[in-house]
């Protein structure tokens, strides 16, 4: 049995190669190459060069162990999901939460 492919929505897809292009931008920037940061990561060059194009198929891992050989830039990864208003607005509505009915005899 093969594994299933995750649907990749357009927008999030546009997120990824954005995500890819700083990447690129701050690995340039620190005038480091493409074997050099692929070999810190412990990662192959054609990963690193498919994270620089925000692709989907290479795990979040792949993408942190990058982010941190470009000197420790991983704790950006504490800004994902950091400000959910979505769910704070439902938490603050106090939204009763469905409840199992009792068992017999209790």
């Amino acid at each position: 049995m093969g594994k299933r492919a995750a649907v990749i929505m357009p927008q999030t897809r546009k997120i990824l190669e954005q995500m890819g292009e700083q990447i690129r931008l701050a690995r340039l920037r620190r005038k480091l190459s493409l074997e050099l940061v692929a070999e810190r990561a412990g990662i192959s060059r054609a990963t690193l060069i498919s994270i620089e194009k925000g692709a989907p198929t290479v795990s979040i891992g792949s993408y942190a162990a990058v982010l941190h050989a470009l000197n420790n830039m991983d704790s950006d990864l504490l800004l994902i999901a950091k400000d959910d208003e979505f769910g704070r607005k439902l938490q603050d509505l106090a939204l009763p939460t469905r409840r199992r009915a009792p068992k017999k005899g209790e």
